[in-house]
């Protein structure tokens, strides 16, 4: 692997931490790359999004554009039974979404990054077969095809899979030693770690 000039990372940072806590952890990421961005997890908070505002590497409704390259984000995951730290009704996802794309909508290349996968992924299903993911995202991506979607969520739901001209990456917990490598030279090109 050579340089890295971007690092994405997509939430449950710490698992019902402090915003002290992700601080640490942003702070001991900056030296793999250059820029460091992350949204918040719905084992998250609320309080943990307004500390990577603070740091200036939040990506929850906000776009960066990086060359030719648009980056933008949503934190948390919808509402669930699971009743987790963070989590968002359908319409205020949809604004964020709307926000952060607005941003960067005429790029080059558009790389989404939203905690929660799209519905009906291999990037989003469960190990007892379920589809967990967002539908909102899914409408989003169905709409919007950004050229990569990097999401979380779902740590047991690894994989690599498409929605049309979108590649949707969820590479499974870094905590496990997980990650995605991602290539944008023309074309984008996406590997999970270990292939």
């Amino acid at each position: 692997m050579g340089a890295v000039d971007l690092l994405l990372v997509g939430g449950d940072i710490t698992t019902a931490g402090t915003p002290d806590e992700v601080e640490r952890a942003i702070e001991s990421w900056r030296p793999l790359a250059p820029r460091v961005y992350a949204v918040p997890g719905n084992m998250d908070s609320p309080e943990i999004d307004g500390r990577l505002v603070d740091l200036g590497v939040s990506l929850d409704g906000r776009g960066i554009v990086l060359d030719e390259v648009g980056v933008f984000g949503v934190s948390a995951a919808p509402v669930s039974p699971l009743a987790t730290p963070y989590e968002l009704v359908d319409d205020e996802l949809e604004r964020r979404i709307a926000r952060g794309y607005e941003a960067v909508r005429d790029c080059r290349v558009l790389v989404f990054c939203p905690h929660a996968p799209p519905a009906g992924t291999a990037c989003d299903l469960l190990q007892s077969g379920e589809h967990v993911g967002s539908t909102v995202i899914r409408s989003f991506v169905e709409r919007a095809q950004p050229d990569l979607v990097l999401c979380g969520h779902i740590h047991e739901a690894r994989a690599v899979d498409a929605i049309g001209a979108s590649t949707i990456v969820n590479p499974g917990p870094v905590q496990s030693g997980h990650y995605a490598l991602g290539e944008i030279d023309g074309d984008v090109a996406v590997r999970l770690d270990g292939e």
